[in-house]
């Protein structure tokens, strides 16, 4: 199997379950929601495609007593109502409310942290809103996901079809041996896998869909030199499900050759989740990135 077709399934990320804190406030807006835990400097966390905010709620629970978390989910996601993501685009609007948030609630310049499909979202506002992100941290996510599909040169135009397809027909993005086969390639243990699988199946098909479709047909590779901001990559050697030890990172290196500064983590004997996989790594990454 190569390091494509292992990387391919991590698109469709969904995620965990963990605890639930008493000094919370929640922001509840078209596109997404906000869960605010602690006090401190800001610092904002974005899940992948199909995730709960939980994805990082363990990494707020360690960091809550000295910085101000903000938990996003997007509407539509792991059994939150869709709102305004329920039909046409999700992930360009998304990180536009979100951006739009930041600035009402003056925490710009934000830092920001996303995994999966919030990764994109961090590399989209990095571009789009430079003035807006102080630093960003991108956890398991290209700048053009097709790549994954047709090679390192591949196009919007070549993508665009198999993104049409996937809008028409919602239903065929979540269930089936495919489905939990592409699971597989999330995270090590079986019981997070359970979940993870749990959390897509609490998701709406058609904002899913339009995600995946977005996100599909989104190419930032043209802007990566334009950046400003301060980037780290957190990646996984995805070794677990056969890649060859070091070729996860020649990919992801490649991907983000152009961008200014560009700082890259491997995450050893990880898969996508590596917040799951690899929490230590996960935490002093993290913390590394806090503290430049």
């Amino acid at each position: 199997m190569n390091i494509r077709q292992l990387l391919l399934g991590a698109a469709l990320a969904v995620l965990t379950i963990a605890p639930s804190f008493a000094d919370q406030a929640l922001e509840i807006r078209d596109r997404f929601s906000d869960e605010i835990i602690g006090n401190g400097p800001d610092i904002v966390f974005i899940p992948g495609l199909s995730s709960s905010r939980d994805t990082w709620k363990a990494q707020a629970a360690r960091l809550k007593d000295r910085y101000r978390v903000h938990l996003i989910q997007v509407a539509g996601f792991a059994g939150e109502t869709p709102r305004a993501n329920a039909s046409g685009p999700v992930l360009v609007p998304t990180a536009e409310a979100i951006d739009a948030y930041l600035v009402e609630k003056h925490l710009t310049p934000a830092t920001i942290v996303g995994h999966s499909l919030g990764g994109t979202m961090v590399l989209y506002l990095a571009q789009k809103h430079p003035a807006d992100i102080k630093k960003g941290m991108i956890v398991d996510s290209l700048p053009f996901y097709s790549t994954l599909m047709m090679g390192p040169n591949a196009t919007v135009a070549q993508a665009q079809p198999i993104a049409d397809g996937i809008r028409a027909n919602p239903s065929n993005v979540m269930g089936g041996p495919r489905y939990d086969s592409i699971m597989k390639s999330m995270a090590t243990s079986d019981a997070d896998r359970a979940t993870i699988i749990a959390w897509g199946k609490a998701s709406t098909p058609s904002t899913v869909a339009n995600a995946i479709a977005d996100d599909m047909t989104l190419d930032l590779r043209p802007d990566l030199a334009k950046i400003g901001a301060p980037l780290t990559l957190v990646y996984p050697d995805y070794v677990a499900m056969g890649a060859t030890p070091g070729s996860t990172g020649t990919m992801y290196r490649g991907a983000y050759a152009a961008v200014p500064g560009m700082s890259f983590v491997e995450a050893k004997n990880s898969l996508h989740f590596i917040m799951l996989d690899q929490p230590v790594q996960m935490d002093a990454a993290l913390d590394a990135f806090l503290a430049k």
